[in-house]
């Protein structure tokens, strides 16, 4: 267990070199939030390592750019998508996403393209 008073970067990469010194010798697939650097600190320490962006928090950063009025529509639509049964079907309710809602909100379908 690690604790800090002020998570950051320089935090992250101490845990992930702490966790090489202590014998882990690789790590599959990371899961985290949209802290910037943090993808960087754990690929530099474990270079083969997936880093994704953990869906919940993925989710309440788009929600944070998407119109109170609006909410309730996008979810629905972007459920399509993160709850899809293949990889094939989430891609094309992503595509149908960003035509939807592209110009309305830019930043959270670029967001969602990229992550």
């Amino acid at each position: 267990m690690w604790i800090t008073d002020n998570e950051g970067v320089k935090f992250w990469l101490s845990v992930v070199t702490d966790l090489k010194n202590r014998g882990v010798e690789d790590i599959l697939i990371a899961s985290v939030d949209g802290l910037k650097g943090f993808s960087e600190a754990i690929n530099s320490v474990f270079p083969q390592t997936t880093v994704q962006r953990c869906i919940i928090h993925q989710i309440r950063y788009s929600m944070k750019y998407v119109g109170s009025r609006y909410q309730k529509e996008f979810m629905a639509d972007l459920k399509r998508v993160y709850k899809a049964p293949t990889k094939q079907a989430a891609e094309e309710a992503l595509l149908e996403l960003e035509s939807k809602w592209k110009e309305r909100c830019p930043m959270v379908i670029n967001s969602w393209i990229n992550n």
